[in-house]
């Protein structure tokens, strides 16, 4: 099975540039930027090899990526 890319640069590609130059100016953005790049490898790797984890606790994480996610993009959008 073919896992789908979820890093920002491939959900905001028109938004790269601006994603670069807010990590420097937004501390907040930067925080953001990092939990949801965290986030995102953990579920990649918890879809890729299949650790064990409660499907409860999987979707939690999921959820709260997407809504990293959204935060991220009301900042980008704001700008």
């Amino acid at each position: 099975m073919e896992l789908l890319n979820h890093d920002l640069a491939h959900e905001f590609p028109q938004l790269v540039g601006k994603m670069r130059s807010m990590k420097i100016s937004s501390a907040r953005f930067l925080h953001l930027f990092n939990e949801y790049d965290e986030l995102n490898h953990a579920i990649g790797q918890l879809e890729q090899d299949g650790l064990p984890i409660s499907d409860e606790r999987f979707e939690e994480m999921k959820k709260r990526r997407l809504k990293v996610k959204d935060d991220i993009y009301q900042m980008l959008i704001a700008k």
